[in-house]
């Protein structure tokens, strides 16, 4: 239980929760401390730069919970620190959680928290921003014309009217995705196992995934990380597709098979791809490596591309998605406090 530190003014009793968040950078500091002071939190929050994991756990010695992010650590053995340290709450800053082992979660009588949903918008943008960069080659130009060269060999795109989409999961962001490139004109297809009229609404269509892979001049990936979803786009999906493609990843890093991806890429079969993601990120994301040598052989490889653009895992980094994220955490956090049940909790037993 945990023990009452302060009174409020109505003189009730209020427990006060003292938060670790780990992986954390100023722009968390300053969006989760002012969500909790805007919400009326009052939770002890202490943030570590470090990562969660078996050998930073420790570090969560005397708090009552843990804030962590997408690239923390929370199988089994660093679950049973947090436990045996007093840990009670993993409060996750992410819509996803497949970094957390439930099933041990439930073992430790530990309560796990996400945040369901921020600013779909916020990563439907930038799914097309890669798109468009990927097609015009923006970033190319933009470097070309600061160094005086104004030539147009090697930009050429295509038309986006007129092309055919396929989105992977129509949730709230394959559905943002899906609005706007009807603006551009596009055709719409799409392949979830649930449909949603939405995207009929929007003037699209389902059909299954074989179909998807052939007829789609831009596939999409907006899709949780699941067993069914790892390395959904592998060689054998690859093969399936249009020569020329170009590929978008901005769900989860596991969902693609990068070494699939650089075969792909070398046969000619894959003509543009966009990751915001990417399988291994936990040693690279998040941190300025610029005076590093990159140990991860195959991203490096896949550097080497002229039609591959990589960004850091940024797509929801927009200033209204972290309000939300920070706000629903503190939230979550809030919640346990008063009620001893977060307001979006998850666990093995709501996965069944």
């Amino acid at each position: 239980m945990l023990m009452p530190v302060n009174k409020v003014l109505t003189n009730d009793w209020r427990f006060i929760l003292r938060v670790a968040v780990f992986s954390t950078h100023n722009y968390d500091r300053n969006f989760l401390s002012r969500a909790n002071t805007v919400l009326n939190g009052g939770h002890d929050l202490q943030f570590f730069e470090a990562k969660l994991n078996e050998h930073s756990a420790a570090l969560a010695t005397g708090h009552d919970a843990i804030c962590a992010f997408v690239n923390d650590q929370l199988g089994r053995e660093v679950l049973e620190i947090l436990a045996a340290n007093g840990i009670r709450l993993i409060a996750l800053r992410s819509a996803g959680f497949n970094h957390v082992d439930l099933e041990a979660a439930r073992d430790l009588e530990l309560a796990v928290a996400r945040v369901p949903a921020y600013s779909p918008e916020a990563i439907a943008e930038h799914t097309v921003a890669l798109i468009l960069s990927l097609n015009r080659k923006t970033h190319k130009a933009y470097a070309r014309v600061r160094e005086g060269n104004f030539a147009l060999e090697g930009l050429l795109g295509f038309d986006l009217y007129g092309r055919t989409i396929g989105i992977i999961g129509t949730g709230k962001i394959g559905l943002s995705v899906a609005r706007i490139m009807c603006g551009f004109g596009c055709r719409i297809i799409a392949f979830d196992p649930q449909r949603t009229v939405e995207l009929k609404e929007l003037g699209g269509s389902y059909c299954d995934m074989q179909a998807l892979l052939a007829s789609s001049d831009i596939i999409s990936l907006h899709c949780p990380l699941t067993p069914a979803t790892h390395h959904l786009i592998d060689a054998e999906a690859i093969d399936q597709m249009k020569p020329g493609v170009m590929l978008i990843n901005t769900s989860r890093g596991a969902v693609v098979d990068a070494t699939a991806l650089i075969a792909g890429l070398k046969a000619g079969k894959l003509g543009h791809v966009g990751l915001d993601v990417y399988e291994e990120e936990g040693d690279l994301f998040f941190e300025n490596l610029s005076d590093k040598m990159i140990q991860d052989d195959v991203f490096a490889r896949l550097l080497t591309f002229p039609n591959v653009l990589i960004t850091a895992h940024q797509g929801f980094f927009t200033r209204e998605a972290m309000s939300a994220i920070a706000e629903t955490t503190i939230d979550n956090i809030s919640s346990y406090e008063r009620t001893g049940s977060a307001s979006y909790p998850v666990s093995i037993e709501r996965l069944a």
